[in-house]
């Protein structure tokens, strides 16, 4: 009989890695991992071992008997496996740079997840998660799929209709994020509060708020009515939002929602940002040059603070709270990415979506919403379409297909604008997007 949990993180050099670890430890007792395999490719080698040395020093400092592996051999790590976490950049952030960089140059948002930038994060990473799959079906078939990579929407439907996994969940730290925030605001435990959410990855809507199974929707409504009340991300400039416009709204959005309800306000702010001090991926990269300073230190035993500044605050909460529910049939409610399955009526049964769910040894269970309330419903459905056009555009290679995905884009003005972004983004990433090019090599013999 099998002892213990094996788990497998690909993308194991991140910087976020110690959320995860922290996690793990935090949830021992109950969540009996042995083995926890951290997978990097050959250009994360030295990130991975210094962030695989800091991990076996915080498991160690803890007491826990969780035996950690450092590996570039994918196929090595999987086999057996009983959990796989996905957490990786194709590109490294040198890409996300250009994802943000490009479209701001143009005056268009780059958005790094639902703008054009998460379409060509999309066409990077789609490819390489369907590469990984494969591998799981002959490696660990009963393993289930865990992705917090972005655009977690796009890869979550992605692996559903191009792959054979279907033990597949995508994850983000927004819903868990909002929970915290509204917590705060009340000054209650995080625990009693409960949101049902709706909607997609980066465009999921809060549609009530509770706390201890009762109704604080109006109250918390005039609590981020006040703008320093806001429930914000580190990585998200915050604006506040007009108190008449939230009323009529009538449910919450999430911090994603300042790119479309507010988009001259952050375009305006972020090419200032890029004016002055770069893209976010910048920042982001000092950030991680100085967070693994810090993991380099042999006397560093525990997740420093300096991580929540990352913008991955609450990973290690979502991450392993979902994999622990899972392993122990909790079934308690958490907002993941999964198949639809008719609980969002205004979205095709067969999509991924983001929203409430009970968690189950069998997966997530999605809680039935209905349709969406139609002053919400219009900008989902665009995005969605925008989504499954996109993962056609990242699976075939096809210019036009991709250039539709770009164009239905509600951050693109337009389909000469989107075309001049597609040709310059597809020439800086053509190293990243052999399927484009071996489209263009079919279609120069035809």
């Amino acid at each position: 009989m099998k002892k213990g949990l094996k788990i497998v993180t690909i993308g194991g050099g991140s910087s976020y890695t110690p959320e995860l670890i922290e996690g793990f430890i935090k949830y021992y007792p109950e969540l009996p991992v042995s083995e926890l395999w951290l997978v990097d490719v050959e250009e994360g080698k030295e990130k991975l071992e210094i962030v695989g040395n800091l991990a076996k020093r915080m498991v160690q400092k803890a007491g826990v008997p969780i035996k950690i592996y450092l590996t570039l051999d994918r196929k090595e790590a999987l086999q057996s496996a009983d959990f796989v976490t996905t957490q990786f950049r194709v590109g490294l952030l040198e890409a996300r740079k250009k994802d943000e960089s490009i479209p701001l140059k143009h005056g268009v948002l780059g958005q790094e997840t639902n703008g054009p930038g998460g379409l060509f994060k999309a066409f990077r990473t789609i490819p390489v998660i369907l590469d990984i799959c494969r591998d799981i079906e002959e490696l660990c078939p009963n393993a289930w799929l865990i992705n917090f990579t972005n655009p977690a929407g796009m890869v979550t439907e992605a692996v559903l209709r191009y792959s054979n996994i279907r033990r597949v969940v995508g994850l983000c730290n927004v819903p868990i994020g909002m929970e915290m925030g509204v917590a705060k605001l009340l000054g209650v435990d995080h625990h009693r509060v409960r949101i049902d959410f709706a909607g997609l990855n980066h465009m999921v809507y809060g549609l009530d708020v509770f706390v201890d199974g009762v109704s604080v929707k109006d109250q918390v409504f005039s609590l981020i009515n006040d703008p320093k009340n806001s429930i914000t991300m580190q990585n998200i400039h915050a604006m506040g939002w007009e108190p008449e416009f939230l009323k009529a709204l009538d449910v919450f959005p999430c911090p994603y929602h300042n790119y479309y309800y507010k988009s001259g306000e952050m375009l305006e702010k972020e090419l200032k940002n890029y004016k002055d001090g770069g893209t976010r991926a910048e920042v982001v990269k000092k950030l991680e040059d100085e967070l693994f300073e810090l993991y380099k230190d042999p006397d560093l035993a525990i997740k420093p603070p300096q991580l929540e500044k990352r913008g991955g605050a609450y990973y290690s909460d979502a991450a392993v709270r979902l994999i622990h529910s899972m392993y122990t049939d909790k079934r308690d409610i958490q907002a993941v990415n999964t198949i639809n399955r008719g609980a969002i009526s205004s979205l095709p049964y067969d999509s991924a979506v983001e929203l409430s769910c009970i968690i189950t040894k069998d997966g997530p269970k999605p809680i039935s919403v209905g349709e969406l309330p139609i002053q919400i419903r219009g900008l989902v459905q665009q995005i969605k379409s925008f989504e499954r056009v996109s993962i056609e555009a990242a699976i075939s290679g096809d210019y036009g297909t991709a250039l539709l995905a770009m164009t239905i884009n509600p951050l693109v003005p337009s389909d000469r604008l989107a075309k001049v972004i597609l040709d310059e983004m597809l020439e800086a990433h053509k190293d990243y997007l052999p399927q484009f090019q071996k489209r263009r090599e079919i279609e120069w013999k035809i």
